[in-house]
């Protein structure tokens, strides 16, 4: 009976000393847990700053772009209304309606709409992925028509050289037929 009483008095000891060791696990598990709740959170809010950082820049610079497009546009019309003004004759027709935009215009205005924003601050791994498979699979687009457009390019750069060459042949047999009939007569 002591023997059991002594066997039950180390498993209760070794129960308890177990039992304590799981409770300080417990609590360092929890603390690491609130430890990265805390980082976490600090982290989100550094990006939810960098995001609103970012966006007032956003803004910032579209406030500034307009303000430039309508200064610029204010000096056109003040140009326009002083040459209108400084003209003495009725034959000047001068252009009315909407402006034809340039090609540096064009192109800038193809790039706006061609460049998408990357944000990629809140996704995950396999997001991630997706997102640069998606990236990859629109770079060999791009790269295909570029090609199709390189030899496009080449090709009507080829078949304008023979043209060309067509009419200066035609030009010079066109000129040799008229001096020989002059000669003639």
């Amino acid at each position: 009976m002591e023997k059991d009483l002594t066997e039950l008095q180390t498993l209760i000891e070794a129960h308890f000393e177990k039992r304590k060791k799981e409770e300080e696990e417990l609590l360092s598990l929890t603390d690491r847990i609130e430890k990265r709740r805390s980082e976490r959170a600090e982290q989100m809010k550094i990006r939810a700053e960098r995001e609103r950082e970012r966006q007032a820049r956003v803004a910032e610079e579209k406030a500034r772009k307009e303000d430039e497009e309508a200064k610029k546009k204010a000096d056109e019309d003040a140009r326009k209304k002083m040459i209108l003004s400084n003209l003495t004759f009725t034959g000047y027709k001068t252009q009315t309606g909407p402006k034809r935009p340039t090609e540096r215009e064009k192109k800038k205005k193809v790039l706006s709409d061609r460049r998408k924003d990357l944000n990629i601050d809140h996704m995950k791994e396999d997001k991630l992925r997706e997102k640069a498979q998606e990236l990859w699979d629109w770079i060999r687009q791009l790269e295909a028509e570029k090609f199709e457009l390189q030899y496009k390019h080449t090709k009507q750069k080829y078949e304008v050289t023979v043209l060309r060459n067509r009419v200066s042949d035609h030009q010079k047999i066109s000129k040799g037929g008229r001096s020989k009939r002059g000669l003639r007569k």
